[in-house]
């Protein structure tokens, strides 16, 4: 019995980790995409990093055309939409709210998952999460833009929609095979409808600029969140992302000078004691092994050694 138990609480800190490491990555890759913000606006931002993210991944994956089903393909392009509306409300919500209170706001989405999908004394974890999140955003002094207070929540309703459609890609799809579909079709969204405002406004540095903010935002982040949903439940993932909302106040104050005051600090630690309350009971049933990763070691495998060659 003790097998079992340790292969399950390995993969649970495997995901918990990559979750982490993803949120972290999000974060960096976001305070970065603010100094676009004068040269392409935030939905131009958002464009240029899931564009050449979607270009990045098609490059290095290849996706095979038989890999995937009529149903999974579809799932993937579903996935792909969504992508590109939780990134473009964000950051337009960061454009007229401080990143913190965005990225808390936009919680609410995996919070929804982690209450809905939650058993047991599982769902004491998003409450715990919900109390750090209010505090972190302060509501009741209502001096938040109600714009940047839309935007956030639009994107909060896309990434409740993204944590169950990439759980279900990551399952139907071996590899990263559909997380290359699902980016390249955020990115074809994006250029769709931003595209024609960057005309004359895409120099040499912005350029640049854009394909270094994409891989460190969404390339590796949503990469290891894929791989992250093969071995948590969707309800651990969702609460475990309370974390984010902490880092993205550290982000903000070391990156951007915005500074939180006591409240917002206390919300971090509820936050975090819910993510870590997460990890501590978030494997899947089943997937103690990990099976569901399986095909993905030898799919990436043969895609590096594609690259290679």
């Amino acid at each position: 019995m003790r097998g079992p138990n340790i292969r399950r609480m390995t993969a649970t800190r495997t995901g918990a980790g990559m979750a982490l490491v993803s949120m972290l990555c999000v974060q960096l890759g976001i305070a970065a995409s603010v100094g676009l913000f004068d040269e392409v606006g935030p939905e131009g931002a958002a464009c240029l990093r899931l564009a050449f993210g979607g270009l990045v991944l098609l490059a290095i994956v290849r996706p095979r055309p038989g890999a995937f089903s009529r149903g999974s393909l579809a799932a993937a392009i579903a996935l792909g939409a969504v992508t590109a509306a939780v990134t473009m409300c964000f950051m337009a919500a960061v454009d007229r709210i401080p990143m913190g209170t965005a990225s808390a706001l936009e919680f609410l989405g995996p919070l929804g998952v982690a209450i809905l999908r939650g058993r047991g004394s599982t769902k004491a974890w998003p409450a715990v999460a919900a109390i750090g999140v209010l505090l972190l955003t302060e509501p009741w002094h209502g001096a938040l833009d109600p714009a940047g207070v839309g935007f956030a929540l639009a994107a909060a309703v896309a990434w409740a929609l993204y944590i169950v459609l990439t759980q279900r890609v990551g399952d139907q799809v071996a590899g990263l095979q559909g997380l290359a579909i699902s980016m390249s079709a955020a990115g074809l969204v994006t250029t769709v409808a931003v595209g024609p405002s960057l005309v004359g406004k895409l120099t040499p540095e912005v350029l640049v600029a854009g394909v270094a903010v994409a891989v460190l935002c969404p390339v590796i982040p949503f990469a290891l969140e894929m791989l992250a949903l093969r071995r948590l439940t969707a309800a651990a993932f969702g609460t475990l992302m309370s974390v984010e909302p902490a880092l993205a106040l550290l982000i903000g104050l070391i990156a951007l000078g915005q500074a939180p005051g006591l409240v917002p600090v206390v919300g971090v630690a509820f936050v975090v004691v819910a993510g870590i309350g997460a990890e501590r009971g978030g494997a899947r049933p089943g997937r103690s092994a990990s099976p569901g990763c399986r095909p993905s070691i030898p799919a990436i495998r043969d895609q590096v050694h594609e690259v290679v060659a």
